[in-house]
């Protein structure tokens, strides 16, 4: 596990270390579903053409490739910059580069971009807790005015997700995200948990008894089954007694608010 300490000397230089690279094509489609979903507005609204930054891309730059996709079906001006510790992963990317996408060496300290959005998915899971959220201090200030960052993690398909939605105030809200077809039980995305949670997972803590509210309320929901796994996700979140957002259920999502499912 890394610690705070061993990136935080380096503040000069790029802050982070490599990951493991994973990555497929379409792992992230979810998370970016979302963001153009959810916050196309924001895209739409910048002045100038808004800056995204895709840190920690991983080995192949085929997310980013598609993030860059999705947000120019929003605003087609829009300019992302994939960043990468490791050089040689930079190197790889290199050929992937068009009119508006470009990767460069960097971590958590944006190398001094100020982006309307960053995107790390997959990226802190390696880090204890304490240097988790340090790295979301530092990312978080470097972001401009009014922009957010999107943290969290995936299984290697893409079917199940978790992400942290943050600005420069700090967390927002947390979103379940699910393939649902292939779902078992809400709680099966206990695993996919950001950084900030996964250790908090146990009974006492609120997203434990937020993941067990959910598996009640879809226990509860299980007539619905019968019309296929959509339904009976829809049924359940509609049925769960938390504060939360259930628009896009239908896409296997749930946002709840942060502050009822701090540690």
């Amino acid at each position: 596990m890394a610690k705070v300490k061993r990136y935080a000397a380096g503040r000069a230089r790029t802050l982070g270390l490599p990951t493991r690279g994973t990555t497929a094509p379409n792992r992230l489609r979810r998370v970016d579903r979302w963001l153009t979903g959810v916050h196309a507005g924001l895209l739409r609204d910048a002045v100038e053409s808004p800056l995204v930054v895709d840190l920690g891309y991983g080995a192949s730059p085929v997310t980013a490739v598609e993030l860059h996709a999705r947000l120019c079906d929003v605003r087609p001006d829009v300019r992302l910059v994939g960043l990468e510790i490791d050089q040689e992963r930079v190197d790889t990317a290199k050929p992937a580069e068009r009119p508006g996408l470009e990767f460069r060496r960097g971590g958590f300290e944006l190398t001094g971009l100020r982006p309307l959005v960053v995107r790390a998915l997959n990226v802190l899971r390696q880090y204890d807790e304490p240097a988790a959220l340090e790295a979301w201090t530092v990312m978080t200030a470097g972001l401009a005015g009014g922009g957010l960052l999107v943290e969290g993690t995936c299984d290697e398909v893409g079917r199940r997700a978790a992400w942290v939605e943050l600005t420069r105030e700090g967390p927002r809200s947390l979103t379940l995200a699910a393939h649902l077809p292939s779902l078992d039980r809400p709680s099966d995305l206990a695993e996919r948990l950001p950084k900030a949670l996964i250790h908090h997972n146990v009974p006492g803590q609120p997203v434990h008894a937020l993941l067990g509210a959910l598996d009640d309320a879809w226990d509860r929901a299980a007539p619905y089954a019968a019309f296929g796994n959509r339904q009976r996700w829809v049924a359940a979140c509609a049925g769960l007694d938390w504060p939360k957002n259930v628009r896009r259920a239908r896409l296997g999502e749930l946002t709840v608010p942060w502050e009822s499912i701090a540690p």
